[in-house]
């Protein structure tokens, strides 16, 4: 297992580095410089190139790129706050999105969960329509949608809860949109768990283990559930990075300032050091989860990472 692991970590290293080298390859050949003002001289742009080691070779560039990442360093605004750090700029606001983000995944998990396993173990009734429904709306409806409707009836009819996001209460404030954004996570997760544990169900492991006396939650949790487990984590893996790292529009309707509407005004006033910044962080994130993902499925089937071991060798 340990070696398995190794193998993902290194795996997982060498593709972030690959991006890296990506993302440093079309910094280069983006129009734009964060010393782009008109009242600097030629010579005042000269020291500052050479102030940030911008006058050295690409490779030398790329050399601290890399270096100055790992120090969370990832350049200078070129627009939105010109000069200042990247790196002010998304610590103020990556946290937001993660709290928002972890809440809607948390929260569209469970319930999704909890919806698909009774759906299963209730085929054909009326349990299962209303579950299937529920799955089907949350997959139809945007995320926007809801977050309108729920902004509208909770927030400006009802009063329950804040329509536009505030520091002052940020829990209360996020329970509208971390609503809005679970809904697609949850009826994706209850769809497949629906549809993985009626074919566990129906498996002949599962009349062995039946006719050996094992039945209600037991059976439920060490077998059907257990094999039902890795394509729904499939299917979460992608959900979670896009919830975490913020939604655009969700984040437009909350007035939340989070990663998301940051990404959407650095693409409009092509802040390119910025969207870069985004896109990597965006990568780190998605690399880390798919990690994770990759050593989960060799601890809930150990059969994967033998066979995997198998065509290595």
């Amino acid at each position: 297992m340990k070696k398995y692991i190794f193998k993902r970590i290194l795996i997982a290293i060498f593709t972030l580095l690959v991006i890296t080298l990506v993302l440093f390859l079309l910094l280069q050949k983006m129009p734009g410089s964060p010393f782009n003002d008109e009242k600097l001289s030629d010579v005042q742009r000269a020291t500052l190139y050479q102030k940030y080691g911008l006058d050295k070779p690409l490779v030398v560039q790329f050399a601290k790129y890399v270096t100055n990442i790992c120090h969370g360093d990832f350049g200078v605004s070129y627009n939105i706050s010109k000069n200042t750090p990247i790196s002010q700029l998304i610590k103020s606001r990556l946290p937001i999105s993660l709290k928002i983000g972890g809440q809607s995944v948390l929260t569209g998990a469970l319930i999704g969960l909890l919806l698909g396993i009774i759906a299963a173990l209730y085929h054909g009734t009326i349990w299962d329509t209303v579950c299937t429904i529920i799955s089907v709306l949350g997959v139809s409806i945007p995320s926007y949608v809801f977050a309108l409707a729920l902004s509208y009836q909770f927030g400006f009819k009802w009063r329950l809860f804040p329509m536009l996001y505030s520091n002052n209460t940020p829990f209360a404030s996020s329970i509208l949109p971390s609503i809005s954004l679970c809904m697609f996570t949850l009826a994706s997760i209850a769809r497949f768990t629906r549809t993985e544990m009626l074919e566990s169900l129906g498996s002949d492991y599962i009349m062995l283990a039946e006719s050996k006396g094992l039945y209600g939650p037991p059976l439920i949790i060490r077998h059907v559930l257990r094999n039902a487990l890795i394509p729904i984590i499939t299917v979460l893996a992608p959900l979670i990075v896009d919830l975490m790292t913020g939604s655009l529009v969700v984040e437009k309707i909350f007035s939340i300032p989070g990663v998301g509407s940051l990404l959407v005004t650095a693409i409009q006033s092509n802040d390119y050091n910025v969207v870069i910044a985004l896109s990597f962080i965006y990568s780190a994130m998605y690399i880390c989860i798919m990690l994770v993902v990759d050593i989960l499925y060799g601890i809930i089937d150990p059969r994967i990472r033998l066979a995997k071991k198998g065509s290595d060798t």
